[in-house]
């Protein structure tokens, strides 16, 4: 699995960064994702990172 932030339309909370650091991290003022492919054990963190983002800036696309 990938994950995708959506630039414009994160706010740049650190909500993802905070939850699931090994995925998400901030550039400049919004967040980005640091890994080609979600690591299996980072899954779970990545879930809970995509539901905590109060503007619905994460997603996630198959391989």
């Amino acid at each position: 699995m990938k994950a995708v932030v959506d630039r414009e339309t994160c706010t740049g909370c650190t909500l993802c960064t905070e939850t699931c650091p090994d995925v998400f991290e901030m550039d400049g003022d919004v967040a980005s994702v640091k890994v080609a492919v979600v690591p299996d054990s980072a899954a779970d963190a990545r879930r809970e990172a995509m539901a905590a983002c109060p503007v619905e800036a994460i997603s996630i696309e198959a391989d």
